[in-house]
């Protein structure tokens, strides 16, 4: 049988197809030196291709025509496929990062205006400040009952035994519309068992401490004061001691505002005043002005004349403070104020703001000036003008969890809402508070009130254990304050959460930080003191007159940048 011829050779195999190239972007972000940080940082995107240089693509096999609507079909097949769209939204994310940059970060704006802000600042060098807040020693079982408020009227000598001050003092604006300064105060203290917050300041010649609480429920900042003190109270520090060059005159334009006209005296020596407080202490004494040293962030320094009370009697709660404190420091809208006085003299914009963490150990920190205020995220509300100089803002629905809460007689559901740092606890109207807990009680049937611990009116004791507040809280509901919508949909609401308003006392009990407004005479305002406030940065803005609030850790200042969160 012959042999079978061999297979014939196996064809060779087709070449690989060339690889086509690739599109690839980078972005380049450029770093400032780090001594001159100003000149801020540069974003540079780029796209390239894998081809090699000179490399000629071969033109595609030429088959039979196509007709054009085939060809065009193609066409537009090869523009949105995967690989070159992947592309495109890389190149365009880049794009669009570097034009948030450009638009929205201070570093950018830096960049771009390097020339003009240099410029600036040989006029008028940027500052910021820094205030810190300290805990307080512990109160006595009296103050706490009620809780500690201080919204504050003023008495005035008018040679006949005195009387209320009625005249509201306008604050007036900066009167350097270039300064941007700002003071960062650290803030310490808390609701339980302290009941308060506050700061220090500096006054003097050679600068001495003093420890103030943070109240802006008050006009007027006072410190203990040997002029001869009549009463005071033990503080950390001694006594304030004015020389008699350091009195203010009735002529200055300040306590002219104070007292009003009609009690401009020619022949005074000085400017003599009364404070009354809603928890009925008082405090007497005469303005004194002397220098006020602040301490900006980069390190600079401030002085002014500041004028602030020389307190030598007090009276009431006042003389059974913690030992902690020399005096409050006035935060409200009046001319009088610290904020107004520094936005007065061009320090600083006539806003401030304070952010009180909700941490057991208490603290935070409080700002004089418009640095630290987000641009975005903060929900505002207008303030209400008054004859007083709080910062009284209009709730338009009250709600308990779903349950709306009303006041009988009044038109609508609006209610007056006062924001009051001075306050440990928050008031409320008497129907809501009654309201609010009746629903407690229906919700939580196995609580039972323990009329022995007298740390708050309200406590209850658990058919349990309660070692913290997560135990419990879910037996309680949110308490919300309406004011209205942004953009007619998003609502702008002020929450107070369980945690907001619950204190765990010694005694295990869960107590109501929710007090009767009646006990304090503001049987239909609601307001909000530091319990409520905690886990909240709150911005006072004189200058728009308006309130801002938004949830923070406040462990840590934020200076103006961010992503613009709109809701």
């Amino acid at each position: 049988m012959p042999p079978r011829p061999p297979p014939p050779p196996r064809p060779p195999p087709p070449p690989p197809p060339p690889e086509q190239p690739q599109l690839h972007s980078v972005v380049i972000i450029t770093l400032p030196p780090p001594d001159q940080p100003s000149k801020g940082k540069t974003i540079t995107a780029y796209t390239y291709t894998d081809d090699p240089p000179g490399t000629l693509t071969p033109p595609p096999h030429r088959g039979p025509a196509m007709a054009p609507a085939y060809a065009d079909s193609r066409r537009s097949r090869r523009v949105v496929s995967p690989r070159r769209a992947a592309a495109m939204v890389l190149v365009l994310g880049a794009l669009a990062l570097a034009a948030y940059y450009c638009f929205y970060s201070d570093v950018a704006v830096q960049f771009l205006g390097m020339e003009e802000e240099e410029a600036q600042k040989e006029r008028n060098e940027t500052k910021s400040f820094l205030l810190p807040l300290y805990p307080k020693a512990r109160q006595g079982r009296a103050l706490r009952e009620f809780g500690d408020i201080k919204l504050a009227a003023k008495r005035v000598d008018d040679g006949g035994g005195g009387r209320k001050a009625t005249k509201k003092l306008q604050a007036k604006g900066a009167t350097s519309a270039g300064t941007n300064s700002t003071v960062l105060l650290p803030i310490k203290g808390n609701v339980f068992p302290d009941g308060q917050y506050y700061t220090s300041i500096f006054v003097g010649n050679p600068p001495r401490p003093y420890f103030l609480d943070v109240d802006t429920g008050s006009d007027l900042t006072w410190i203990q004061c040997d002029a001869p003190c009549t009463n005071c109270a033990k503080g950390p520090h001694p006594l304030y001691k004015p020389t008699k060059e350091k009195i203010v005159p009735p002529r200055d334009s300040l306590c002219q505002e104070l007292q009003g006209d009609q009690n401009y005296c020619e022949t005074c020596k000085q400017c003599d005043y009364e404070i009354e407080y809603a928890d009925r202490s008082s405090s007497m004494g005469v303005l004194a002005k002397d220098d006020m040293h602040l301490i900006t962030t980069n390190g600079g320094r401030e002085k002014l004349d500041y004028v602030f009370g020389c307190a030598y009697d007090q009276q009431g709660q006042l003389l059974f403070s913690p030992a902690k404190t020399d005096g409050i420091l006035g935060l409200s809208s009046a001319a009088i104020s610290l904020p107004s006085q520094l936005a007065s003299k061009g320090i600083i914009s006539n806003v401030f703001g304070h952010c009180i963490t909700r941490e057991a150990n208490g603290g935070g920190y409080m700002f004089l000036g418009d640095e630290y205020v987000p641009r975005w995220g903060l929900t505002w509300a207008p303030i209400r003008g008054g004859l007083d100089n709080l910062y009284h803002t209009e709730a338009h629905n009250v709600n308990y969890g779903d349950q709306q809460l009303s006041l009988h007689g009044q038109a609508g559901n609006s209610v007056q809402v006062i924001f009051d740092s001075g306050s440990s606890y928050t008031y409320l109207p008497e129907e809501i508070y009654k309201n609010i807990v009746a629903a407690i009680k229906n919700d939580s049937p196995s609580f039972v009130q323990d009329d022995s611990d007298t740390t708050l009116p309200l406590c209850w004791k658990a058919d349990s254990s309660v070692r913290h507040l997560g135990d419990v809280k879910q037996f309680f509901k949110p308490l919300n304050l309406h004011f209205g919508k942004r953009w007619f949909f998003v609502p702008k609401t002020f929450t107070i959460l369980p945690d907001d308003y619950l204190i765990l006392s010694d005694k295990g009990n869960v107590c109501l930080g929710l007090l009767n407004g009646t006990e304090i005479n503001h049987g239909s305002t609601i307001i909000v003191g530091d319990v409520s406030l905690r886990g909240k940065l709150v911005v006072y803005d004189n200058e728009r007159r308006q309130i801002g609030w938004a949830n923070s850790e406040c462990t840590k200042p934020q200076s103006q940048k961010g992503f613009p969160f709109f809701l």
